[in-house]
């Protein structure tokens, strides 16, 4: 499936990296970034009003046993770098979020955000790019296993309806949301991350650590 908004944006687009957009694109874009920021910045909200009101974080399967040590921007670069999906995908994996946490006491924190956004962009690349890998190769990108990756997916598929489909006047929305977070953000150049030479070897301590499970 092709998403054709860049018509509607062209400059907003452009700005934002999404002009011309592919899979397997190298360059990390702007939208990133302003993404980047915008997770962090809903993750520091929640948690500190959890913590003023002493609110009770409601456990789901995306929860882990403590934050990961790989901040939300190294697992970004990491996702985009090895998962060669468009940038594209990520903007849509924002919306899929956004729809996620429409269900009630559920909030974004640092134990849920990464396995979230492993799941929605890997949703995304299913849905509108051409080309897309197995989930056992995404389980290794994101540091899951492939029976997780699995579960995780169709938890956040049903969470949903299976509610994928995305206007282009929704799509445009969230890039101009996404351009006014990245108004305020310095573009770096993505660090180095472990690279993906074996994906048959199951031994990827050089990697960052698997995200710990809950244990419910």
């Amino acid at each position: 499936m092709t998403l054709d908004t860049n018509a509607i944006f062209p400059e907003l687009y452009v700005a934002l990296g999404l002009s011309g957009s592919k899979y397997g694109a190298s360059t990390f874009p702007l939208v990133l970034s302003s993404l980047c920021s915008h997770l962090d910045r809903v993750v520091q909200k929640n948690e500190k009003s959890m913590d003023v009101k002493r609110t009770k974080e409601i456990v789901t399967v995306f929860h882990g046993l403590r934050a990961p040590e790989l901040s939300i921007q190294m697992y970004m670069e990491r996702i985009f770098k090895y998962s060669k999906c468009s940038p594209s995908c990520f903007v849509l994996a924002n919306i899929y979020i956004d729809r996620f946490l429409q269900r009630p006491d559920v909030r974004l924190t640092s134990l849920n955000v990464h396995r979230l956004l492993i799941t929605s962009v890997v949703i995304a690349a299913k849905f509108i790019d051409d080309a897309f890998f197995s989930n056992a190769y995404y389980a290794k990108v994101g540091g899951v296993s492939t029976r997780e990756m699995n579960k995780l997916e169709l938890n956040f598929l049903f969470s949903l309806d299976f509610r994928l489909q995305v206007s282009p006047e929704t799509f445009g929305r969230y890039c101009i949301q996404l351009e006014r977070e990245g108004a305020g953000v310095s573009v770096e150049r993505p660090v180095q991350v472990c690279g993906l030479k074996d994906l048959t070897n199951k031994d990827d301590s050089k990697c960052q650590p698997p995200l710990h499970r809950y244990s419910y």
